[in-house]
C-alpha cells in the first residue's frame, strides 16, 4: 500500500488557488487539503457551485485528489478566531457553523473529495444565560458534549447522503482534544457510519499519552483524513519537518500499513510566507523518510 501525499492550502494563502494547485502538481504531490476560505474557494461568496466546478476541472486536469478542510480562522467571524463554533451558547451562532459544514459537504461531493474535515471548537466561557456551560463541572462538560452531538447530527445526515465521510479532528485546547474524546463522541452519537477521524500526527506528539506510531495503529479503523507536521511534546506549534521531536519513518510505515487510502496532508498554516519552499522541502523530506523518490511509501 502507498501513501498519498498532499499539502494544505492554509499554508499557501499568499498564492491564488489555481497557482497553488499547479505548484503542488509540479512538485509531485498526490492531492491537496483545500481549506474553504475567502482567498481559496470562498464558501460564502456568490456562485459557489460554478466556482466549485471550475476547481473540480482543475483538480482533474492536474490529477490531484482533495480533502475539504473547514479550519479557516475568520471565515465566519472577522473578529473571533474559529468563531462561532459548534459549542457557541447562541443557537443562531451554532447554526452558522453547521451551515458552513453543510456547504462544505456539498462542495466535497462536487469535487469528489475523500472527506470533509471539522473540529469541535473551544468550550466558550459561561455567561449568565448559559450557567455551567464552561465551568469545568461534569454538568458543564455534558452540556458542551450534547451541543456538539446535536450540531453534528444534520451534518452527518448530509455526509451520509453525499457519500462523503465527516472526519473530526482532535484539536489541543478544544472540547474534543484527544483520541479518547473522539471515541466518547462516537459513543454519544451511536457510532454513525459517516463519522470518521482526522488524525494530526503533530497533535499526537503534542498531547496524546501514546506515541505517534501507536496513535496511528489505534486510530486506523476510523482514519478518514491525516494531517502531518513536526511538533514538540506539550507545545501546540506546527513545525517544519526536522524542527520538532517526531521520528517520522516509523510513523509513515505505520500509516502505509494501516489500510488508510486517503491523503496525508502537510499542515503548516503559519508558514504561508514561505509556502512554495515549504511545500518543496516537505515533500523532499517525506520522500527521504519513506525511502522513495516519487512520494509513494512502500507497504
Amino acid at each position: 500500500m502507498t501513501l498519498r501525499l498532499g499539502y494544505g492550502t492554509n499554508g499557501l494563502t499568499d498564492l491564488r488557488l489555481d497557482d497553488a494547485l499547479g505548484l503542488l502538481a509540479d512538485l509531485g504531490y498526490d492531492g491537496v487539503g483545500l481549506t474553504l476560505d475567502h482567498m481559496h474557494l470562498d464558501p460564502l461568496a456568490p456562485d459557489l457551485a460554478d466556482r466549485t466546478r471550475q476547481v473540480a476541472r482543475r483538480l482533474t486536469g492536474l490529477g490531484l485528489g482533495v480533502t475539504v478542510e473547514t479550519g479557516a480562522r475568520y471565515v465566519l467571524d472577522p473578529r473571533r478566531k474559529h468563531g462561532p463554533s459548534l459549542l457557541d451558547p447562541d443557537p443562531d451562532a451554532r447554526a452558522a457553523r453547521v451551515a458552513l459544514l453543510l456547504r462544505a459537504v456539498d462542495v466535497a461531493a462536487d469535487l469528489g473529495a475523500h472527506a470533509v474535515h471539522c473540529f469541535s471548537g473551544v468550550v466558550p466561557p459561561a455567561t449568565g444565560t448559559d450557567a455551567g456551560a464552561a465551568d469545568g463541572t461534569d454538568a458543564g462538560r455534558d452540556l458542551a458534549w450534547q451541543r456538539l452531538a446535536d450540531a453534528l447530527g444534520p451534518v452527518l445526515d448530509a455526509a451520509a447522503g453525499a457519500g462523503v465521510p465527516l472526519a473530526v479532528e482532535p484539536e489541543p485546547g478544544h472540547l474534543l482534544a484527544t483520541l479518547a474524546d473522539f471515541h466518547h463522541l462516537r459513543a454519544l452519537l451511536g457510532d454513525p457510519e459517516p463519522l470518521g477521524l482526522t488524525l494530526d500526527i503533530g497533535h499526537c506528539q503534542c498531547l496524546e499519552p501514546a506515541s505517534p506510531v501507536d496513535c496511528v495503529k489505534e486510530a486506523a479503523p476510523w482514519l478518514r483524513h491525516v494531517q502531518i507536521e513536526d511538533m514538540r511534546r506539550g507545545v501546540h506549534e506546527h513545525l517544519p519537518f526536522g524542527d520538532g521531536e517526531i521520528d517520522f519513518p516509523p510513523v509513515l510505515e505505520a500509516l502505509a500499513a494501516s489500510g488508510y487510502t486517503g491523503l496525508t496532508v502537510v499542515e503548516l498554516p503559519r508558514h504561508s510566507h514561505a509556502g512554495p519552499e515549504m511545500a518543496r522541502t516537505s515533500i523532499d523530506f517525506l520522500r527521504r523518510a519513506t525511502g522513495t523518490t516519487n512520494g509513494a511509501a512502500p507497504c
